[in-house]
């Protein structure tokens, strides 16, 4: 007897394993290829030419991967970027680096007591909500990513020396993997050159890092913002 019907076919529980096993893309990452997609469609459409067109083209072809969660590249390589970070910091050849100095006018040993009392951290970092100590080499990390959406790791330091400098990296499972160091160093106006090296993941990988791009987040930017804040904090309070 042939069968006509296939009773599984219409079940909604099976509806829905299908469009789950399609989906290969993180939650942070869909948030921000919307954006990006977005702002490609509406500044391609604002260019009213072909090559306008193309880029509007392209940039619905990015919001509909955020919308399906479903990317044709990753799922040809093998990659469900939804998968559980089981790395520390960030290996070399991957993440995006950023650097950025200031002179202080403060001692080396007052910006380091200032710096590694890491819950200040917050108050001049803007995207960081909270950090909180967990022991003496571990931290807690609470920040705003695309749209507001909180994304939160733990990390350790892995070299400090006091008055001098720290380097840290996150921890595996980290939302945001980030590593990095920063230097206290005396200039000849008897302050300190402060220098910041850091090395992270977006949280949405590389199409992450062109939505803030594109929508003013440079992280270039954002470092040089925390790093003015962070100066006129400290040069503001007593010295000690």
């Amino acid at each position: 007897m042939t069968l006509t019907a296939q009773p599984l076919a219409d079940l909604p529980e099976l509806d829905a394993l299908q469009k789950d096993l399609a989906i290969n893309v993180s939650k942070p990452e869909r948030v921000a290829s919307v954006a990006l997609g977005a702002a490609l469609l509406l500044f391609g459409l604002s260019r009213r030419s072909l090559g306008g067109a193309l880029l509007g083209l392209a940039g619905a072809a990015v919001v509909a991967r955020g919308a399906t969660g479903h990317c044709a590249l990753y799922r040809r390589l093998g990659i469900d970027s939804r998968q559980l970070n089981n790395k520390a910091g960030v290996p070399d050849q991957e993440g995006v680096k950023v650097t950025q100095a200031i002179d202080v006018d403060r001692a080396p040993s007052q910006v380091y007591r200032h710096w590694r009392k890491l819950e200040n951290l917050a108050r001049f970092m803007k995207h960081v909500e909270s950090v909180e100590q967990i022991d003496s080499n571990r931290s807690r990390w609470v920040a705003r990513g695309p749209f507001g959406r909180p994304l939160q790791w733990e990390a350790r330091i892995l070299n400090e020396r006091e008055g001098e400098m720290i380097a840290w990296e996150s921890l595996p499972g980290a939302e945001v993997s980030n590593a990095g160091s920063v230097w206290f160093e005396g200039n000849d106006e008897g302050g300190t050159r402060l220098k910041v090296s850091l090395k992270y993941d977006p949280p949405s990988g590389m199409i992450g890092a062109a939505a803030a791009k594109l929508l003013g987040e440079s992280p270039d930017q954002q470092l040089a913002g925390d790093l003015r804040r962070f100066k006129e904090i400290i040069e503001n309070e007593a010295p000690e």
